[in-house]
């Protein structure tokens, strides 16, 4: 059983800490919001119940889950002990960089360091620490418990034993690994950010509805959800910042859509807002 801590109790770490649970790992979960934390000990709790009652996990799973997943408001006392730290915090490279050093300072010398980022460096990030070798993102999808991959990517100095480490993990949590080596966007999000935001744009210039636009993208090309749908689903705030890190570093086939901007600038920032391209008031 490796002890593993999750930074940042939103819609990812929450997904990231009961997945981790279930696999059978011991696991704390940290935030620097009471609020917070104690929004998603509820949510997990809610979906350790229901997945149980429907036969998702077993009885011994929700036991071992219940019994090793605690939570923690203290930074110190989260990752002391931790084998691998994921961290899940804001897009932002300060914050990010700022987690780190902490961890960095505290942690065992041989803790690994995860990023759960969709873009960002973590070349960058494993910089500011003594331990670049055991620095890596780990790209988990939303909904965490349900899709089913997770983006090893490999920063400059990321060594093959810390690879070999996440990826042994990440079967653990039934989990699939694809090893990308460390370009903005990654794969994942370098694709879907450009058909997202091309969707954004037929929108704002009248090509078809919203509706229409994720029905095409369904029916016709066999996406599981429409482009709007997802863009809702992750955050417009996230995805304006995601769009604006790929125009930086990728050039202008990323500018983001205006109204995706407009839409952020409203607060309609999609499905925790209970509103974005669709409204789910």
């Amino acid at each position: 059983m490796q002890e593993v801590t999750i930074i940042g109790s939103g819609v990812m770490g929450r997904g990231i800490a009961y997945t981790a649970a279930i696999s059978g790992h011991k696991v704390i979960l940290n935030d620097i919001s009471p609020e917070s934390l104690g929004n998603a000990e509820k949510e997990i709790t809610n979906l350790l119940v229901k997945s149980n009652e429907k036969g998702f996990i077993t009885e011994k799973q929700y036991d071992a889950a219940t019994t090793n997943l605690s939570y923690e408001i203290n930074f110190e006392n989260a990752v002391k002990d931790a084998d691998l730290v994921i961290e899940a915090v804001l897009e932002r490279m300060d914050i990010k960089v700022e987690v780190f050093t902490k961890l960095d300072r505290i942690c065992k010398k041989e803790t690994i360091f995860a990023t759960n980022t969709s873009t960002m460096s973590p070349t960058e990030i494993g910089a500011q620490t003594s331990r670049p070798d055991k620095v890596v993102a780990m790209h988990f999808f939303n909904p965490v418990h349900k899709m089913k991959l997770i983006e090893v990517i490999r920063g400059l100095e990321t060594s093959d034993e810390t690879v070999l480490y996440i990826e042994e993990i990440s079967r653990q949590m039934n989990k699939e690994t694809v090893e990308v080596n460390e370009f903005p966007g990654f794969v994942t999000s370098r694709m879907n950010c450009l058909i997202g935001n091309e969707a954004m744009n037929m929108l704002m210039e009248g090509v078809a509805s919203a509706a229409d636009i994720d029905k095409a993208m369904k029916l016709g090309l066999n996406h599981p959800m429409g482009p709007l749908e997802l863009a809702d689903l992750v955050g417009l705030d996230t995805r304006l910042r995601n769009m604006e890190y790929l125009y930086q570093t990728l050039g202008e086939k990323y500018r983001p859509c205006p109204l995706l901007v407009k839409y952020v600038k409203a607060g309609r920032l999609g499905k925790k807002s209970g509103s974005g391209f669709y409204d789910y008031k």
